[in-house]
């Protein structure tokens, strides 16, 4: 879960990591600034060089100039996420193509991540239609709906299993299935954020509460059910409550999927997303921080990510071959490192993330960052 939506990384995450994640975007990987939208974001502000644009592929080309890592969204009126890029470091820029219809939008800058942004309201001119795709395009989008979907229809029994632990009584089969229980999820992450009220409900980390929610009552979902389990070491009659409401939610997230909005570039930058989500969460070990089962999320969000490039590369390869060979090298090389932390290289069976060294951490942080790099310029290579 994307905890820095809504709290700034802490120190020790930000200085290691977002420097790297960051730093491979200082050049812009967009068409052009003279082919996009100019986003000037600052820790007070939110410039955006036009308010009226053509609907189609558009780009954004993101500048930081103010003190704090940023991150800017593109949102429907009803606050569901068109695109987003996130951990843009002061002094960098970023690029963002995303294939938007006609209508009025916000383009929001978030200074430290966190709250609810700065906003300016945009409006696509044109007609209502998206713009024309190839037959291959068409194909992909087709084939990752039908991923996300299958991905959503075989959580909820591993989620069944965990919750029915929990609401048993049972420990350690309740810590037995938790890991397991979020794979799908993870995997297809980005597509699960963009309805906007899901993702606070059953993936938000307690750091990741708005100001004036209590943990007491407002923090529901895995994390929370994780902290009971590992820290607090005990399932009460709250627990197994809250188990309801997680089978409950999921199972809204499952009817919903279908009705995503998939584009290629949304597929694109949802690849670049979970890759972020390594970055911010599970290379520092704040993802799943009672139970360090952070490599198995890990695992499932590069997976996620490399089924997005797989069905995008017949579009990509013709307009970027340079670029699609580079993905599977780096694709390649970060499994390999991953499948050093397995029991067997087909389970999910991971060390224990409090038994990998910093020296180790490091060479996984620079795996990540690694494929970042390629992978955020996919989008505009989908679109060439």
């Amino acid at each position: 879960m994307r905890a820095v939506r809504t709290t700034a990384v802490t120190a020790l995450a930000g200085a290691a990591v977002l420097a790297a994640v960051t730093g491979c975007t200082a050049k812009s990987d967009a068409k052009g600034d003279a082919d996009g939208i100019t986003v000037t974001a600052k820790d007070d502000s939110c410039e955006v060089s036009k308010k009226e644009f053509p609907a189609g592929h558009v780009t954004l080309n993101v500048e930081n100039r103010g003190s704090k890592v940023t991150e800017v969204y593109v949102l429907y009126p009803d606050d569901r996420i068109v695109t987003e890029r996130e951990n843009i470091g002061p002094g960098t820029k970023a690029a963002l193509t995303a294939e938007i219809k006609a209508g009025s939008y916000a383009i929001v800058c978030k200074p430290g991540m966190t709250g609810a942004g700065i906003r300016q309201t945009v409006t696509l001119t044109g007609g209502a239609s998206a713009p024309k795709r190839s037959a291959e395009m068409d194909a992909a989008v087709a084939a990752y709906r039908q991923y996300v979907q299958a991905q959503a229809d075989e959580t909820l029994p591993k989620v069944k299993v965990f919750t029915d632990a929990v609401r048993a009584g049972d420990l350690e089969a309740a810590k037995k299935a938790y890991a397991a229980s979020r794979i799908g999820w993870e995997r297809t992450e980005p597509v699960a954020e963009s309805f906007g009220d899901i993702d606070p409900k059953v993936d938000v980390r307690e750091d990741g509460l708005e100001e004036g929610q209590d943990p007491a009552k407002d923090w529901t979902g895995w994390h929370r059910l994780e902290k009971a389990l590992w820290q607090d070491k005990k399932i009460t009659t709250r627990e197994k409550q809250l188990a309801d409401l997680l089978d409950k939610d999921l199972a809204d997230w499952v009817k919903r999927v279908g009705k995503a909005e998939i584009t290629p570039t949304s597929m694109a930058n949802g690849a670049k997303e979970l890759l972020d989500e390594v970055a911010t969460g599970k290379v520092t070990g704040e993802e799943e921080r009672y139970s360090h089962t952070d490599l198995v999320d890990f695992k499932a969000n590069v997976e996620g990510a490399q089924k997005s490039f797989e069905l995008l590369k017949p579009v990509a390869a013709k307009n970027d071959a340079a670029l699609v060979a580079e993905l599977d090298k780096q694709f390649a090389a970060l499994n390999t490192l991953l499948d050093r932390y397995r029991a067997d290289k087909t389970g999910y069976d991971f060390t224990s993330y409090d038994k990998v060294g910093k020296a180790q951490r490091k060479e996984l942080s620079d795996g990540v960052n690694a494929l970042a790099e390629p992978l955020s310029k996919l989008a505009a290579a989908v679109v060439k």
